[in-house]
Protein backbone atom coordinates (compact mmCIF):
# COMPACT_ATOMS: atom_id res chain seq x y z
CA UNK A 1 0.00 0.00 0.00
CA UNK A 2 2.70 2.40 0.47
CA UNK A 3 4.91 1.97 -2.75
CA UNK A 4 1.32 2.28 -4.44
CA UNK A 5 0.76 5.86 -2.43
CA UNK A 6 4.27 6.97 -3.54
CA UNK A 7 4.01 5.91 -7.16
CA UNK A 8 0.42 8.09 -7.33
CA UNK A 9 2.27 10.89 -6.01
CA UNK A 10 4.74 10.22 -8.69
CA UNK A 11 2.33 10.20 -11.23
CA UNK A 12 0.13 13.60 -9.94
CA UNK A 13 3.31 15.39 -9.91
CA UNK A 14 4.38 14.06 -13.69
CA UNK A 15 0.72 14.82 -14.98
CA UNK A 16 1.21 18.51 -13.70
CA UNK A 17 4.56 18.93 -15.12
CA UNK A 18 2.89 17.31 -18.51
CA UNK A 19 -0.25 20.00 -18.77
CA UNK A 20 2.00 22.82 -17.97
CA UNK A 21 4.49 21.21 -21.26
CA UNK A 22 1.49 21.18 -23.43
CA UNK A 23 -0.17 24.60 -22.25
CA UNK A 24 2.41 26.22 -23.77
CA UNK A 25 3.74 24.61 -26.83
CA UNK A 26 0.19 23.68 -27.52
CA UNK A 27 0.81 23.53 -31.75
CA UNK A 28 3.73 21.10 -31.13
CA UNK A 29 2.06 18.85 -28.56
CA UNK A 30 -1.25 18.41 -30.85
CA UNK A 31 1.17 17.56 -33.88
CA UNK A 32 2.69 14.82 -31.66
CA UNK A 33 -0.11 13.73 -30.29
CA UNK A 34 -1.86 12.99 -33.49
CA UNK A 35 -1.24 9.28 -34.70
CA UNK A 36 1.17 8.30 -37.68
CA UNK A 37 -0.85 6.89 -40.94
CA UNK A 38 0.77 3.56 -42.35
CA UNK A 39 -0.46 3.19 -45.82
CA UNK A 40 0.52 -0.36 -45.95
CA UNK A 41 -0.70 -0.95 -42.24
CA UNK A 42 -4.10 -2.25 -42.79
CA UNK A 43 -6.77 -0.26 -40.30
CA UNK A 44 -8.97 -3.62 -40.73
CA UNK A 45 -9.20 -6.62 -42.88
CA UNK A 46 -12.77 -7.37 -42.06
CA UNK A 47 -13.09 -7.37 -46.03
CA UNK A 48 -10.30 -9.03 -46.87
CA UNK A 49 -10.80 -11.83 -44.14
CA UNK A 50 -14.64 -12.16 -45.45
CA UNK A 51 -13.84 -12.97 -49.12
CA UNK A 52 -11.52 -15.53 -48.31
CA UNK A 53 -13.39 -17.37 -45.25
CA UNK A 54 -15.03 -19.45 -47.66
CA UNK A 55 -11.84 -20.47 -49.44
CA UNK A 56 -10.44 -21.92 -45.99
CA UNK A 57 -11.36 -25.63 -44.70
CA UNK A 58 -11.12 -27.54 -42.07
CA UNK A 59 -9.80 -31.26 -42.57
CA UNK A 60 -10.64 -33.87 -40.51
CA UNK A 61 -9.22 -37.47 -40.26
CA UNK A 62 -10.36 -40.85 -38.68
CA UNK A 63 -7.57 -43.92 -37.87
CA UNK A 64 -8.58 -47.22 -37.18
CA UNK A 65 -6.00 -48.52 -35.01
CA UNK A 66 -5.67 -51.87 -33.45
CA UNK A 67 -5.66 -52.15 -29.80
CA UNK A 68 -2.43 -54.32 -27.61
CA UNK A 69 -1.34 -55.32 -24.73
CA UNK A 70 1.87 -55.27 -23.43
CA UNK A 71 4.52 -52.94 -23.44
CA UNK A 72 2.26 -50.76 -26.45
CA UNK A 73 -0.61 -50.27 -24.33
CA UNK A 74 -1.48 -47.03 -22.82
CA UNK A 75 -1.36 -47.49 -18.99
CA UNK A 76 -4.38 -46.54 -16.70
CA UNK A 77 -3.20 -43.82 -14.27
CA UNK A 78 -3.69 -44.64 -10.73
CA UNK A 79 -6.00 -42.00 -9.20
CA UNK A 80 -6.61 -40.94 -5.86
CA UNK A 81 -9.76 -42.73 -4.10
CA UNK A 82 -12.96 -41.02 -5.13
CA UNK A 83 -10.62 -38.36 -7.65
CA UNK A 84 -13.44 -36.40 -9.61
CA UNK A 85 -11.43 -37.61 -12.70
CA UNK A 86 -11.92 -41.06 -12.05
CA UNK A 87 -15.31 -41.68 -14.49
CA UNK A 88 -13.40 -39.18 -17.03
CA UNK A 89 -9.97 -42.02 -17.24
CA UNK A 90 -12.45 -44.85 -16.94
CA UNK A 91 -14.39 -44.04 -20.15
CA UNK A 92 -11.51 -42.47 -21.96
CA UNK A 93 -8.86 -46.23 -20.80
CA UNK A 94 -11.17 -48.80 -21.28
CA UNK A 95 -10.35 -49.94 -24.77
CA UNK A 96 -6.75 -48.49 -24.02
CA UNK A 97 -4.33 -51.39 -22.74
CA UNK A 98 -6.87 -53.18 -21.14
CA UNK A 99 -8.72 -54.08 -24.98
CA UNK A 100 -6.98 -57.20 -25.98
CA UNK A 101 -7.29 -57.60 -29.51
CA UNK A 102 -9.50 -54.79 -30.54
CA UNK A 103 -9.21 -51.82 -32.01
CA UNK A 104 -9.96 -47.73 -31.70
CA UNK A 105 -11.07 -44.92 -34.10
CA UNK A 106 -8.28 -41.99 -34.02
CA UNK A 107 -9.51 -38.75 -35.06
CA UNK A 108 -7.27 -35.40 -36.25
CA UNK A 109 -7.82 -31.83 -37.22
CA UNK A 110 -6.21 -29.80 -39.40
CA UNK A 111 -6.49 -27.00 -41.92
CA UNK A 112 -6.16 -26.83 -45.83
CA UNK A 113 -7.72 -24.05 -48.54
CA UNK A 114 -9.40 -24.27 -51.85
CA UNK A 115 -7.13 -23.86 -55.19
CA UNK A 116 -9.78 -25.11 -57.71
CA UNK A 117 -13.30 -24.43 -57.11
CA UNK A 118 -14.51 -25.98 -60.48
CA UNK A 119 -12.44 -29.64 -60.15
CA UNK A 120 -12.45 -29.50 -56.37
CA UNK A 121 -8.66 -29.24 -55.67
CA UNK A 122 -8.07 -28.59 -52.01
CA UNK A 123 -4.16 -28.23 -50.11
CA UNK A 124 -3.16 -29.05 -47.05
CA UNK A 125 0.02 -30.78 -45.42
CA UNK A 126 0.67 -34.31 -45.36
CA UNK A 127 1.18 -34.19 -41.94
CA UNK A 128 -2.79 -33.72 -41.56
CA UNK A 129 -3.76 -37.04 -43.45
CA UNK A 130 -1.03 -38.95 -43.10
CA UNK A 131 -1.64 -42.66 -42.49
CA UNK A 132 -5.81 -42.00 -42.34
CA UNK A 133 -8.17 -44.03 -43.59
CA UNK A 134 -11.25 -41.39 -44.42
CA UNK A 135 -10.22 -37.87 -44.68
CA UNK A 136 -13.16 -35.44 -44.84
CA UNK A 137 -13.06 -31.48 -45.63
CA UNK A 138 -15.65 -29.48 -44.18
CA UNK A 139 -16.72 -25.72 -45.30
CA UNK A 140 -17.54 -22.51 -43.47
CA UNK A 141 -21.10 -22.95 -44.93
CA UNK A 142 -21.41 -26.24 -43.12
CA UNK A 143 -21.00 -28.51 -45.66
CA UNK A 144 -19.25 -31.54 -45.85
CA UNK A 145 -17.46 -33.59 -48.49
CA UNK A 146 -15.36 -36.67 -48.65
CA UNK A 147 -12.20 -36.41 -49.96
CA UNK A 148 -9.88 -38.38 -52.29
CA UNK A 149 -6.16 -38.53 -52.07
CA UNK A 150 -4.30 -37.18 -55.43
CA UNK A 151 -0.72 -37.35 -53.78
CA UNK A 152 1.83 -36.33 -51.48
CA UNK A 153 5.36 -34.93 -50.71
CA UNK A 154 7.08 -35.64 -47.87
CA UNK A 155 10.25 -33.72 -48.35
CA UNK A 156 7.91 -30.59 -48.41
CA UNK A 157 4.91 -31.69 -46.39
CA UNK A 158 2.55 -31.12 -48.71
CA UNK A 159 -1.00 -32.97 -49.93
CA UNK A 160 -3.66 -32.18 -52.51
CA UNK A 161 -6.73 -33.84 -52.19
CA UNK A 162 -9.98 -33.92 -54.36
CA UNK A 163 -13.62 -33.35 -53.34
CA UNK A 164 -16.92 -33.53 -55.63
CA UNK A 165 -18.70 -30.44 -55.04
CA UNK A 166 -22.01 -32.27 -55.96
CA UNK A 167 -23.44 -28.64 -57.49
CA UNK A 168 -21.99 -27.50 -54.21
CA UNK A 169 -20.35 -23.50 -55.26
CA UNK A 170 -16.93 -23.68 -53.82
CA UNK A 171 -14.32 -20.50 -52.88
CA UNK A 172 -11.12 -20.39 -54.33
CA UNK A 173 -7.79 -18.76 -53.83
CA UNK A 174 -4.66 -18.51 -55.71
CA UNK A 175 -0.96 -18.53 -54.80
CA UNK A 176 0.51 -15.42 -55.17
CA UNK A 177 4.73 -14.39 -54.98
CA UNK A 178 5.87 -15.29 -52.01
CA UNK A 179 9.60 -13.67 -53.66
CA UNK A 180 8.09 -10.34 -53.37
CA UNK A 181 6.92 -10.48 -49.49
CA UNK A 182 9.70 -8.39 -47.51
CA UNK A 183 10.27 -8.38 -43.58
CA UNK A 184 7.85 -6.61 -41.96
CA UNK A 185 4.96 -7.29 -44.58
CA UNK A 186 1.34 -7.59 -42.98
CA UNK A 187 -0.08 -11.21 -43.58
CA UNK A 188 -2.88 -12.85 -42.27
CA UNK A 189 -3.18 -16.55 -41.11
CA UNK A 190 -6.90 -18.27 -41.56
CA UNK A 191 -7.47 -22.09 -40.17
CA UNK A 192 -8.59 -24.46 -37.85
CA UNK A 193 -6.60 -24.17 -34.33
CA UNK A 194 -7.80 -26.36 -31.60
CA UNK A 195 -10.46 -27.20 -34.16
CA UNK A 196 -12.29 -23.98 -33.13
CA UNK A 197 -13.45 -23.57 -37.02
CA UNK A 198 -12.28 -20.77 -39.43
CA UNK A 199 -10.05 -18.06 -37.49
CA UNK A 200 -8.36 -15.42 -38.50
CA UNK A 201 -5.18 -14.14 -37.52
CA UNK A 202 -3.39 -11.05 -38.43
CA UNK A 203 0.70 -10.25 -38.25
CA UNK A 204 3.89 -9.74 -40.01
CA UNK A 205 6.38 -11.23 -42.28
CA UNK A 206 9.44 -11.80 -39.16
CA UNK A 207 11.92 -13.20 -40.92
CA UNK A 208 12.49 -15.46 -44.22
CA UNK A 209 14.42 -18.32 -45.20
CA UNK A 210 14.62 -19.80 -41.86
CA UNK A 211 15.78 -23.24 -42.28
CA UNK A 212 14.31 -25.48 -39.40
CA UNK A 213 15.98 -28.47 -40.04
CA UNK A 214 12.09 -30.25 -40.61
CA UNK A 215 13.65 -31.44 -44.94
CA UNK A 216 15.85 -31.30 -47.30
CA UNK A 217 13.80 -27.99 -48.82
CA UNK A 218 13.62 -25.77 -45.74
CA UNK A 219 12.91 -22.24 -47.09
CA UNK A 220 10.55 -21.33 -44.55
CA UNK A 221 8.62 -17.78 -43.95
CA UNK A 222 8.49 -16.96 -40.22
CA UNK A 223 5.54 -14.94 -38.84
CA UNK A 224 4.17 -13.80 -35.87
CA UNK A 225 0.52 -14.07 -36.83
CA UNK A 226 -0.87 -16.49 -34.21
CA UNK A 227 -0.67 -20.23 -35.42
CA UNK A 228 -1.59 -22.76 -33.04
CA UNK A 229 -2.38 -26.56 -33.71
CA UNK A 230 -4.76 -27.23 -36.07
CA UNK A 231 -3.64 -24.31 -38.25
CA UNK A 232 -1.13 -26.95 -40.39
CA UNK A 233 -2.27 -26.98 -43.96
CA UNK A 234 -3.98 -23.70 -43.65
CA UNK A 235 -2.92 -20.34 -45.87
CA UNK A 236 -0.78 -17.10 -44.78
CA UNK A 237 -2.35 -14.37 -47.17
CA UNK A 238 -0.88 -11.51 -48.40
CA UNK A 239 -2.89 -8.23 -47.99
CA UNK A 240 -4.17 -8.55 -52.01
CA UNK A 241 -5.39 -12.11 -51.17
CA UNK A 242 -3.24 -14.59 -52.38
CA UNK A 243 -1.84 -17.63 -50.55
CA UNK A 244 2.42 -17.20 -50.00
CA UNK A 245 2.45 -19.34 -47.51
CA UNK A 246 1.14 -22.86 -46.08
CA UNK A 247 1.30 -22.78 -42.62
CA UNK A 248 2.98 -25.63 -41.23
CA UNK A 249 4.94 -25.85 -38.21
CA UNK A 250 5.64 -23.16 -34.68
CA UNK A 251 7.98 -23.37 -32.24
CA UNK A 252 6.40 -23.69 -28.74
CA UNK A 253 7.05 -25.02 -25.13
CA UNK A 254 3.68 -24.91 -24.67
CA UNK A 255 1.72 -26.13 -27.95
CA UNK A 256 0.20 -22.98 -28.23
CA UNK A 257 1.31 -19.86 -30.19
CA UNK A 258 3.81 -17.81 -28.98
CA UNK A 259 4.49 -15.76 -31.90
CA UNK A 260 6.75 -17.72 -34.00
CA UNK A 261 4.98 -19.48 -36.62
CA UNK A 262 6.33 -20.69 -40.21
CA UNK A 263 4.93 -21.43 -43.43
CA UNK A 264 6.34 -23.38 -46.67
CA UNK A 265 6.41 -20.15 -49.28
CA UNK A 266 4.06 -20.66 -52.36
CA UNK A 267 7.18 -20.17 -54.74
CA UNK A 268 8.00 -23.33 -53.33
CA UNK A 269 4.63 -25.37 -52.87
CA UNK A 270 2.75 -24.52 -56.19
CA UNK A 271 5.33 -26.22 -58.13
CA UNK A 272 4.85 -29.44 -56.02
CA UNK A 273 0.95 -28.80 -56.20
CA UNK A 274 1.25 -28.70 -60.01
CA UNK A 275 3.07 -31.41 -60.25
CA UNK A 276 0.71 -33.81 -57.82
CA UNK A 277 -2.21 -32.62 -60.00
CA UNK A 278 -0.85 -33.55 -63.03
CA UNK A 279 1.03 -37.09 -61.98
CA UNK A 280 0.19 -37.74 -58.43
CA UNK A 281 4.12 -37.40 -57.47
CA UNK A 282 6.78 -35.26 -57.74
CA UNK A 283 9.21 -34.73 -60.67
CA UNK A 284 12.33 -32.60 -59.67
CA UNK A 285 15.09 -32.05 -61.05
CA UNK A 286 18.29 -34.02 -60.06
CA UNK A 287 21.94 -33.18 -60.36
CA UNK A 288 23.95 -36.33 -59.23
CA UNK A 289 26.37 -35.28 -56.55
CA UNK A 290 27.01 -35.34 -52.74
CA UNK A 291 28.13 -31.66 -51.37
CA UNK A 292 29.02 -30.37 -48.14
CA UNK A 293 29.37 -26.55 -47.05
CA UNK A 294 32.13 -24.45 -47.73
CA UNK A 295 33.92 -23.51 -44.31
CA UNK A 296 36.45 -20.98 -43.77
CA UNK A 297 39.15 -23.16 -43.83
CA UNK A 298 38.19 -25.06 -47.07
CA UNK A 299 37.87 -22.24 -48.68
CA UNK A 300 41.26 -20.70 -47.94
CA UNK A 301 42.91 -24.18 -49.05
CA UNK A 302 41.19 -23.78 -52.50
CA UNK A 303 42.10 -20.36 -52.42
CA UNK A 304 38.91 -18.55 -52.22
CA UNK A 305 38.31 -15.28 -51.41
CA UNK A 306 35.04 -16.23 -49.33
CA UNK A 307 33.74 -19.17 -48.44
CA UNK A 308 30.60 -19.64 -50.42
CA UNK A 309 28.92 -22.20 -52.76
CA UNK A 310 28.42 -25.78 -52.38
CA UNK A 311 31.46 -28.44 -52.08
CA UNK A 312 31.13 -31.38 -54.23
CA UNK A 313 32.03 -34.12 -52.05
CA UNK A 314 31.34 -37.37 -54.70
CA UNK A 315 29.70 -37.88 -57.78
CA UNK A 316 26.47 -40.64 -58.05
CA UNK A 317 27.59 -43.10 -60.37
CA UNK A 318 25.01 -43.33 -63.24
CA UNK A 319 23.65 -39.85 -62.51
CA UNK A 320 23.70 -36.49 -64.92
CA UNK A 321 27.36 -35.59 -64.06
CA UNK A 322 29.08 -39.03 -64.17
CA UNK A 323 30.67 -38.19 -67.27
CA UNK A 324 33.04 -35.74 -65.61
CA UNK A 325 31.42 -32.45 -66.34
CA UNK A 326 31.61 -31.88 -62.40
CA UNK A 327 34.37 -32.99 -60.23
CA UNK A 328 34.57 -34.06 -56.79
CA UNK A 329 36.37 -31.08 -54.87
CA UNK A 330 34.32 -28.18 -57.06
CA UNK A 331 32.30 -25.51 -55.63
CA UNK A 332 29.41 -25.04 -57.46
CA UNK A 333 28.65 -21.13 -57.13
CA UNK A 334 26.29 -20.47 -59.49
CA UNK A 335 22.80 -22.89 -60.85
CA UNK A 336 21.08 -21.75 -64.04
CA UNK A 337 21.72 -18.72 -63.35
CA UNK A 338 21.21 -18.32 -59.60
CA UNK A 339 23.64 -17.70 -56.85
CA UNK A 340 24.51 -20.88 -54.33
CA UNK A 341 25.81 -18.80 -51.36
CA UNK A 342 25.27 -21.96 -49.06
CA UNK A 343 24.94 -25.46 -49.32
CA UNK A 344 21.32 -25.82 -48.97
CA UNK A 345 20.49 -23.10 -51.59
CA UNK A 346 21.99 -25.72 -54.19
CA UNK A 347 19.00 -29.19 -53.41
CA UNK A 348 16.40 -26.37 -53.74
CA UNK A 349 16.75 -24.48 -56.85
CA UNK A 350 17.83 -27.88 -58.62
CA UNK A 351 14.80 -29.74 -57.52
CA UNK A 352 12.82 -26.74 -58.63
CA UNK A 353 14.44 -27.16 -61.89
CA UNK A 354 12.67 -29.23 -64.97
CA UNK A 355 13.24 -32.91 -66.13
CA UNK A 356 15.85 -32.94 -68.72
CA UNK A 357 16.92 -29.54 -68.67
CA UNK A 358 20.02 -28.15 -69.89
CA UNK A 359 21.50 -25.65 -67.59
CA UNK A 360 24.53 -23.91 -67.14
CA UNK A 361 26.29 -24.42 -64.24
CA UNK A 362 28.98 -21.84 -62.60
CA UNK A 363 31.87 -24.23 -60.98
CA UNK A 364 35.27 -23.08 -59.05
CA UNK A 365 37.57 -25.79 -59.75
CA UNK A 366 41.57 -25.74 -58.68
CA UNK A 367 41.03 -22.40 -57.97
CA UNK A 368 39.13 -21.47 -61.53
CA UNK A 369 36.07 -20.46 -62.36
CA UNK A 370 34.54 -22.13 -65.43
CA UNK A 371 31.35 -22.53 -66.75
CA UNK A 372 29.71 -26.25 -67.69
CA UNK A 373 26.29 -27.47 -68.95
CA UNK A 374 24.48 -30.38 -67.41
CA UNK A 375 21.29 -31.99 -68.50
CA UNK A 376 19.07 -32.87 -65.65
CA UNK A 377 17.92 -36.48 -64.38
CA UNK A 378 15.35 -36.83 -62.18
CA UNK A 379 15.63 -37.14 -58.03
CA UNK A 380 13.34 -40.19 -57.51
CA UNK A 381 15.40 -42.05 -60.14
CA UNK A 382 18.31 -41.05 -58.78
CA UNK A 383 17.91 -41.92 -55.06
CA UNK A 384 17.31 -45.08 -56.00
CA UNK A 385 21.14 -45.11 -57.61
CA UNK A 386 22.27 -42.96 -54.69
CA UNK A 387 21.17 -45.94 -52.63
CA UNK A 388 22.31 -49.09 -54.44
CA UNK A 389 25.87 -47.20 -54.96
CA UNK A 390 27.54 -49.00 -52.40
CA UNK A 391 30.30 -52.22 -52.84
CA UNK A 392 31.32 -55.30 -50.58
CA UNK A 393 35.03 -55.15 -49.12
CA UNK A 394 37.13 -57.63 -50.60
CA UNK A 395 38.48 -60.19 -47.34
CA UNK A 396 41.77 -61.14 -49.31
CA UNK A 397 44.92 -61.43 -47.72
CA UNK A 398 48.09 -58.80 -49.05
CA UNK A 399 51.64 -57.81 -48.31
CA UNK A 400 52.99 -56.08 -45.24
CA UNK A 401 51.70 -52.37 -44.97
CA UNK A 402 54.27 -49.27 -45.54
CA UNK A 403 53.45 -46.86 -42.69
CA UNK A 404 53.72 -43.30 -41.20
CA UNK A 405 52.75 -40.84 -38.99
CA UNK A 406 51.53 -37.18 -39.66
CA UNK A 407 49.34 -34.51 -38.48
CA UNK A 408 47.97 -36.67 -35.78
CA UNK A 409 47.49 -39.82 -38.01
CA UNK A 410 49.20 -42.95 -38.55
CA UNK A 411 48.67 -44.08 -42.23
CA UNK A 412 49.55 -47.00 -44.67
CA UNK A 413 48.95 -48.53 -47.87
CA UNK A 414 45.48 -49.90 -49.14
CA UNK A 415 45.97 -53.35 -49.91
CA UNK A 416 44.10 -56.48 -49.98
CA UNK A 417 45.23 -56.98 -45.66
CA UNK A 418 44.11 -53.70 -44.85
CA UNK A 419 40.76 -53.65 -46.60
CA UNK A 420 39.94 -56.58 -44.92
CA UNK A 421 41.10 -55.20 -41.42
CA UNK A 422 39.06 -51.81 -41.89
CA UNK A 423 36.12 -53.95 -44.15
CA UNK A 424 36.64 -50.74 -47.18
CA UNK A 425 35.50 -50.98 -50.10
CA UNK A 426 36.86 -52.62 -53.24
CA UNK A 427 36.62 -49.73 -55.56
CA UNK A 428 37.96 -47.25 -52.87
CA UNK A 429 41.47 -45.82 -53.40
CA UNK A 430 44.09 -44.19 -51.47
CA UNK A 431 45.95 -44.21 -48.16
CA UNK A 432 44.16 -45.95 -45.02
CA UNK A 433 44.29 -43.80 -41.84
CA UNK A 434 44.87 -46.79 -39.29
CA UNK A 435 45.13 -44.94 -36.04
CA UNK A 436 44.20 -40.94 -35.33
CA UNK A 437 46.01 -39.57 -31.78
CA UNK A 438 43.95 -38.10 -29.29
CA UNK A 439 43.82 -34.43 -29.11
CA UNK A 440 45.37 -34.63 -32.14
CA UNK A 441 44.28 -31.76 -35.41
CA UNK A 442 42.95 -34.53 -37.09
CA UNK A 443 41.32 -35.61 -33.75
CA UNK A 444 39.41 -32.40 -33.51
CA UNK A 445 37.78 -32.89 -37.26
CA UNK A 446 36.02 -36.14 -36.60
CA UNK A 447 38.76 -38.30 -38.51
CA UNK A 448 38.29 -42.20 -37.95
CA UNK A 449 40.68 -45.04 -38.20
CA UNK A 450 38.79 -46.72 -41.37
CA UNK A 451 38.56 -43.58 -43.47
CA UNK A 452 40.89 -43.05 -46.69
CA UNK A 453 43.15 -40.19 -47.78
CA UNK A 454 42.04 -39.92 -51.37
CA UNK A 455 43.51 -36.33 -52.40
CA UNK A 456 45.29 -33.40 -50.49
CA UNK A 457 44.82 -30.08 -52.01
CA UNK A 458 42.90 -31.61 -55.01
CA UNK A 459 45.60 -34.20 -55.65
CA UNK A 460 45.32 -37.62 -55.80
CA UNK A 461 47.19 -39.78 -53.03
CA UNK A 462 47.90 -43.59 -53.49
CA UNK A 463 51.12 -43.96 -51.46
CA UNK A 464 51.96 -42.54 -47.62
CA UNK A 465 54.94 -40.66 -49.25
CA UNK A 466 52.33 -39.04 -51.15
CA UNK A 467 50.52 -37.85 -48.30
CA UNK A 468 54.27 -36.56 -46.61
CA UNK A 469 55.12 -34.91 -50.13
CA UNK A 470 52.05 -33.18 -50.33
CA UNK A 471 51.99 -31.58 -46.57
CA UNK A 472 55.45 -30.53 -47.39
CA UNK A 473 54.61 -28.80 -50.25
CA UNK A 474 51.88 -27.11 -48.43
CA UNK A 475 53.66 -25.86 -45.98
CA UNK A 476 56.39 -24.50 -48.12
CA UNK A 477 53.64 -22.51 -50.07
CA UNK A 478 53.07 -20.75 -46.60
CA UNK A 479 49.34 -22.86 -46.07
CA UNK A 480 47.65 -23.16 -42.25
CA UNK A 481 45.64 -25.74 -43.45
CA UNK A 482 45.34 -29.03 -45.44
CA UNK A 483 42.59 -30.14 -47.33
CA UNK A 484 42.04 -33.35 -47.35
CA UNK A 485 39.28 -35.92 -49.22
CA UNK A 486 38.44 -38.93 -47.49
CA UNK A 487 36.54 -41.17 -48.03
CA UNK A 488 34.70 -43.48 -46.42
CA UNK A 489 34.87 -47.76 -46.03
CA UNK A 490 31.76 -47.94 -48.50
CA UNK A 491 33.30 -44.93 -50.38
CA UNK A 492 31.07 -42.06 -49.09
CA UNK A 493 33.23 -38.99 -49.75
CA UNK A 494 33.78 -35.84 -47.42
CA UNK A 495 35.74 -32.57 -47.37
CA UNK A 496 37.91 -32.03 -44.26
CA UNK A 497 40.66 -29.43 -43.44
CA UNK A 498 43.54 -30.08 -40.89
CA UNK A 499 45.55 -27.47 -39.47
CA UNK A 500 49.53 -28.11 -40.13
CA UNK A 501 50.59 -25.24 -37.53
Amino acid sequence: MKSYSILSAARKTLVAATAALVVGTSAVSFAAAQPQSYANGPASVADLAEGLLGAVVNISTSQIVKGSEGPGAVPMPQLPEGSPFQDFFNDFFKDKGGNKGGSQKVQSLGSGFVIDANEGIVVTNNHVIADADDIEVNFSDGVTLKAKLIGTDTKTDIAVLKVDPKGHKLTAVKFGDSNKMRIGDWVMAIGNPFGLGGTVTLGIVSARNRDINSGPYDDFIQTDAAINRGNSGGPLFNMNGEVIGINTAIISPSGGSIGIGFSIPAQLAAGVVEQLRQFGETRRGWLGVRIQPVTSDIAESLGMKEPKGALVAGIIKGGPVDNGTIQAGDVITKFDGKDIAETRDLPRVVAESPVGKAVDVVIVRKGKEQTVKVTLGRLEDGEKLASADESKPSDSKGAPVAAASVLGMSIGELNDETRSKFGIAADVSGVVITDVAKDSAASERGIQPGEVITEIAQESVSKPKDVMDRIAALKQQGRKNALLMLASKTGELRFVTIRMD
